[in-house]
């Protein structure tokens, strides 16, 4: 159980930091904070990182092997890091751009979980 907790909190943490990391700028694009000073939109960023953080710490520690869940340090990085980009590419292309997914997509994610076979071998 410990691993799912694990990989939703990862989802959760990673859909907060694509929306910490480029969220502004869609909302730059929209005109709501195309005046805002760049310390204003740190500070906004900021805010929604600190969510990211209340998912992606409590994820590294329910899913680290030496705590005694289910994966080793670099299985959770590997873990981490597709299902950082599957959320930025479907966030970044579904959401920001309003584009479909296309096939060099799909075989970009057939890598990934390659990625993710190999690491747990």
């Amino acid at each position: 159980m410990n691993a799912v907790y694990t990989i939703l909190l990862l989802i959760c943490s990673n859909i907060f930091m694509t929306l910490a990391w480029y969220g502004h700028l869609k909302l730059q694009q929209t005109g709501v904070s195309s005046h805002w000073p760049l310390i204003g939109v740190i500070l906004f960023s900021w805010i929604i990182a600190f969510a990211e953080y209340c998912c992606q710490v409590p994820a590294n520690r329910i899913g680290f092997d030496g705590n005694g869940g289910p994966f080793n340090l670099m299985q959770l990085k590997v873990i981490q890091e597709v299902i950082s980009l599957i959320v930025f590419t479907i966030i970044a292309t579904v959401l920001f751009q309003g584009q479909a997914l296309h096939w060099n997509h799909l075989a970009a994610f057939l890598c990934l979980i390659l990625a993710v076979y190999f690491v747990f071998l």
